[in-house]
């Protein structure tokens, strides 16, 4: 049986009102996290290219491409790792990786860090499965959105639209595309933002200018409902 929504979801009007309202650079890009070879779209593909997320990201943001992605398909071991298709290694279990990347004081410092990045259980996904949000052939699990700092303003203020409240989000300038954006929003079912790590911005073309988020599929129409309130409302900066 494959895995879809119920509810039939207009993602190509609601992936116009999002570019419309925000001036996105590319598209949304919807991401699906497949269980099995069943769970991939008929007539969708996959990639030839040995790549990380956040570039497949990228390819289905900023070219078009509708594609799937197995395990031997992902070069980054932690993006793989954070989305369910790889086993945690050894180096980044002891937290020998980023220490020798520079990235902390310590070994220990790095273990607790990865300790605590959002990760689908390993090997529970068969495949990821990528599209530009106007043309996706399947109900993604998880949208993102790469945009500048005024685009994810009126982003948070549309979470806040319906209930109000405060803006939560857990990061820690590490894997911010695979864990922060994917992982994170659809473990929880909450949206979650991301500053992009320094893999992200130097492999998949993120730019300078531009954060990170991700959005659990089932909240898109509620949330492109309120976007269109919040970016048209008197006291909105346009």
């Amino acid at each position: 049986m494959e895995d879809q929504m119920r509810t039939e979801i207009p993602y190509a009007e609601i992936a116009e009102t999002l570019k419309t309202a925000l001036d996105l650079r590319g598209s949304p890009v919807a991401v699906k996290l497949a269980k099995s070879p069943e769970g991939i779209p008929e007539g969708v593909g996959p990639i030839e290219e040995t790549v990380r997320h956040c570039q497949m990201i990228s390819r289905a943001r900023l070219n078009g491409e509708i594609f799937y992605a197995t395990g031997d398909r992902h070069v980054c071991m932690g993006g793989g790792w954070a989305l369910g298709l790889k086993e945690l290694t050894q180096s980044l279990r002891s937290g020998e990786f980023y220490y020798k990347l520079g990235k902390f004081e310590s070994w220990a410092a790095c273990m607790r860090t990865i300790r605590q990045v959002p990760h689908v259980p390993e090997l529970e996904t068969y495949a990821t499965v990528y599209a530009p949000l106007e043309k996706t052939p399947f109900d993604p699990h998880v949208v993102v959105i790469i945009a500048e700092p005024r685009a994810m303003l009126k982003l948070a203020q549309t979470a806040l639209y319906l209930l109000g409240g405060r803006i939560e989000s857990t990061m820690s300038g590490i894997q911010s595309v695979c864990a922060d954006a994917t992982a994170q929003p659809y473990l929880t079912g909450r949206i979650n933002y991301s500053l992009g790590c320094d893999g992200s911005r130097r492999f998949s073309g993120i730019e300078d200018n531009e954060l990170v988020m991700g959005i659990p599929a089932e909240l898109l129409p509620e949330f492109a409902r309120s976007l269109t309130i919040v970016t048209g409302a008197p006291g909105s900066v346009r």
